[in-house]
């Protein structure tokens, strides 16, 4: 561990391949094309899979919910949102109290789907993580949430770049 003092990154020390942002980012993709791959089966993305499975959770019930949770702008949300509800996966419903907002709900078959995913996601993470212990697995996650609450705190506390 190093002390406050000591920088973790230096400008002169970047390596591009190795950096570590390059990395969680080439990482990332590399899971959501394997999640394409299979979720192609089903016709949608990992993305949409995500949406289907976040709302059936009942944790998110608009676009706006959605975008902000996926870190996605509200335009791309809104054509993902159109393709899951020509597909008959979802619906939109005004709000009772406030006709302005647009709940999501979704459909039998969109529940079907969502109930499916979380056993395709874990077979697709259990493939690409062969190799690691569940001791690894559980550090990696902790220093992802770890990075999160930083980040997180960084965008909120720092208008800087």
């Amino acid at each position: 561990m190093t002390d406050a003092a000591t920088p973790l990154f230096l400008t002169g020390q970047f390596e591009s391949a190795d950096g570590i942002g390059h990395l969680l980012g080439r990482a990332r993709n590399m899971l959501a094309k394997s999640l394409d791959v299979v979720l192609a089966e089903y016709e949608i993305t990992h993305t949409q899979g995500i949406i289907l499975w976040l709302l059936s959770t009942g944790k998110v019930a608009t676009a706006t919910d959605l975008a902000r949770e996926l870190y996605i702008d509200a335009a791309s949300m809104t054509r993902m949102i159109d393709r899951l509800e020509k597909r008959r996966l979802t619906v939109r419903l005004p709000r009772g109290d406030d006709r302005r907002v647009i709940n999501l709900r979704l459909t039998p078959a969109g529940r079907n789907l969502a109930g499916q995913m979380p056993a395709i996601y874990c077979a697709v993470l259990t493939r690409n993580f062969t190799g690691f212990t569940n001791e690894e697995v559980t550090q990696l996650r902790g220093l992802l949430q770890k990075l999160l609450a930083n980040c997180s705190t960084n965008s909120t506390s720092s208008g800087a770049h």
